[in-house]
């Protein structure tokens, strides 16, 4: 069965959109009856309709109702319309919408509702109920930089960070890595080293947020409670999207530079090919670091075109988007590159499937009529970015927008619903591009806010969509491409930031990372400035 089931319960689940050919695997799997909660008028009808379903069901022995919602418009009464149907319709019950998250979130109103006990009762902690002033979700980039300058400017807060991680990475010099201009072994630091004194991390995976009730669940089961919440864990590496791809990473040609074990692989490969084909591919949007796949692709042109080979190696790059960079200032010498390069560029390409043995690999390509069409391509060399989801525990959670993303106000980076809760780095909702660069500011934003909050102040700190994006157009040069929300141009330096500089190049190897490791992480913030404003969302 393809689709995401979350198990709420032995009696009720809930899931994304179905269709009428995924009755007969739900029926196998046991369900008896299921709850469309996405209203048919959605996304112009273009999924089954509830007709549709409730005929289909019928011939499956399936039980069949529907109580649509807006996404945007919850309520009790839809809590108590579930109550009901959870005690008429025969368990176990499958609840859908188009990504599942309204169905759990309709089934939390159900047992949140007043006066009443849960109608199916979920899993209860065995440990004691632990407390907090901030926790923070996340022991990345994002959670060290705001737990540091939280602590900069409330040493005696109470703060838990959570992250199951003992490894903690610069993720930012893996390109370098893969174009063999960086030692792997200086991107990784042991966890415990960068957690900030006076900071208690728990060990532990979140498996569910509960903001109804200030508190989270843990993957041991015990449940945390805080009175201030910030939410960074970082986006999710959907390996598993693209058929066959886990099954050969790491072999048979196929790398990533998005995985700390793989970039080395890459420069294995990037420095042993002399002929044959190279394919970079890069998936729709959001990823982080939207540079990081063509930047792969201009490192290993810039060593093939240096050794003698390039005119021997056909270069593609295949984007599930349709421009090559997203702030149009930027793509003018971007590709001038390509054109340097001779690499082909393939627009609206995404990659679904791979055979490493046989050194294929699938593309759905749109057409000049708008269909899609599957193409086959062999490749010697296959880099690929995997498409980057939320975390489960998040997309499934109140907090996430229709995207699984933590709903915040662009400026503020407060939660729009739940005014203790703050999110920053990759799995905020707020539309800039997901670097370290963009966490550096909105640190600054959320440490600020937070504080003022707990002061009963207006949230003084907005953030201006900065994030920064160095394109190692070639080994010794750099484009470096700042820029803030509507692809405002932003750059730090009084220089054209179109122009590729070896100066940018000694800042993107020498300086940025001891900037990381030593500035950032430590809570001392270098060129952080944020706008200020008397707005308090």
């Amino acid at each position: 069965m393809d689709l995401h089931i979350i198990k709420h319960s032995e009696l009720f689940s809930t899931t994304g959109q179905i269709g009428t050919e995924n009755l007969s695997d739900i029926a196998a799997a046991g369900y008896k009856s299921i709850i469309c909660n996405r209203p048919d008028s959605e996304d112009r009808g273009r999924h089954a309709s509830s007709n549709e379903l409730a005929a289909a069901c019928e011939k499956f022995g399936l039980e069949f109702s529907y109580l649509p919602a807006d996404a945007t418009h919850l309520s009790k009464e839809h809590g108590a319309a579930l109550r009901r149907l959870l005690i008429t319709m025969p368990p176990p019950i499958l609840a859908f919408c188009r990504t599942g998250v309204r169905s759990t979130n309709i089934f939390r109103l159900a047992n949140l509702t007043e006066d009443s006990v849960p109608v199916i009762q979920t899993e209860e902690p065995s440990d004691k109920l632990q407390q907090f002033e901030v926790v923070i979700v996340g022991a990345g980039a994002a959670g060290i930089a705001v737990a540091a300058s939280l602590l900069r400017r409330a040493p005696n807060i109470q703060i838990a960070m959570i992250d199951p991680a003992s490894q903690h990475y610069y993720q930012p010099a893996w390109t370098l890595v893969g174009g063999g201009a960086y030692d792997y072994k200086k991107t990784v630091r042991p966890m415990a080293s960068v957690i900030p004194e006076r900071t208690q991390w728990l060990q532990q995976a979140v498996t569910e947020f509960l903001p109804d009730h200030n508190r989270i669940r843990l993957d041991n089961g015990n449940l945390i409670a805080y009175q201030q919440l910030i939410v960074c864990p970082g986006l999710r590496l959907a390996w598993e999207k693209i058929e066959g791809l886990e099954q050969t990473l790491g072999q048979n040609g196929v790398t990533s530079n998005y995985r700390y074990d793989l970039a080395p692989y890459t420069w294995l490969l990037v420095s042993q090919l002399k002929q044959g084909t190279a394919i970079f591919s890069q998936p729709a949007m959001p990823v982080k670091c939207a540079g990081a796949p063509q930047k792969a692709m201009y490192l290993s042109c810039d060593h093939w075109l240096r050794s003698g080979m390039l005119n021997k190696i056909k270069v593609e790059f295949h984007s599930a988007g349709t421009v090559l960079f997203g702030v149009a200032a930027f793509v003018p010498p971007l590709m001038r590159y390509i054109q340097k390069y001779k690499a082909q560029l393939v627009f609206e390409s995404n990659l679904v499937k791979v055979d490493g043995d046989r050194k294929l690999a699938w593309f759905d390509v749109k057409d000049a009529s708008g269909n899609i069409v599957r193409q086959e391509k062999t490749f010697d060399l296959l880099h690929v970015v995997p498409p980057q989801v939320a975390p489960d525990a998040l997309r499934n959670s109140a907090l996430a927008n229709l995207d699984g993303w933590c709903e915040v106000d662009p400026a503020t980076l407060r939660h729009v619903r739940y005014r203790n809760v703050f999110a920053l780095g990759d799995v905020s909702s707020t539309a800039n591009a997901k670097t370290v660069a963009a966490i550096r500011k909105q640190a600054v934003v959320v440490a600020t806010n937070l504080l003022a909050a707990c002061a009963g102040q207006a949230l003084s700190a907005n953030y201006d969509g900065y994030g920064a994006c160095p394109l190692t157009v070639e080994k010794g040069k750099v484009i470096l491409a700042e820029f803030g929300y509507g692809g405002k141009l932003l750059p730090t330096f009084p220089l054209d930031p179109t122009v590729a500089r070896r100066s940018n190049w000694l800042l993107k190897t020498k300086v940025l990372p001891w900037v990381y490791w030593t500035l950032m992480l430590k809570g001392r913030e270098w060129l952080t400035k944020s706008s200020t404003s008397g707005k308090n969302s």
